[in-house]
C-alpha cells in the first residue's frame, strides 16, 4: 500500500512544523492545497506536530535539568556526540 499525495504532503506539513522550517512549512502547505488537503487537514498537521515538538522540547528540559552542571560522557568528542556544535 503506497500513501496517496495528499497524505505525503500532510505529513511533510507536520515534519516541517516539529522541524520549525518555515520555508518548509510554506512549500508544504502549498504542496499540501494542490493536492486537494482542505484547510482543516492542514491545521490537523501543523497540531500533530507541534505536539511532537512540543514532547521531544520536553524530554530534552528534563534532561537538561538532570545535568545538574555535569557534562555526561556522551557529549565528548566522537562519542555520540550530534555534531550540532561543530
Amino acid at each position: 500500500m503506497q500513501l496517496d499525495n495528499r497524505t505525503l504532503a500532510l505529513i511533510a506539513v507536520g515534519a516541517s512544523i516539529t522541524a520549525n522550517c518555515q520555508p518548509c512549512l510554506e512549500i508544504n502547505v502549498s504542496t499540501a492545497q494542490k493536492c486537494g488537503a482542505d484547510a482543516q487537514q492542514i491545521a490537523e498537521a501543523i497540531e500533530i506536530g507541534k505536539r511532537v515538538r512540543q514532547g521531544a522540547a520536553s524530554k530534552m528540559d528534563k534532561f537538561a535539568a538532570s545535568l545538574n552542571g555535569a557534562v555526561p560522557t556522551a557529549a565528548s568528542p566522537n562519542n555520540g556526540e550530534c555534531g550540532c556544535s561543530s
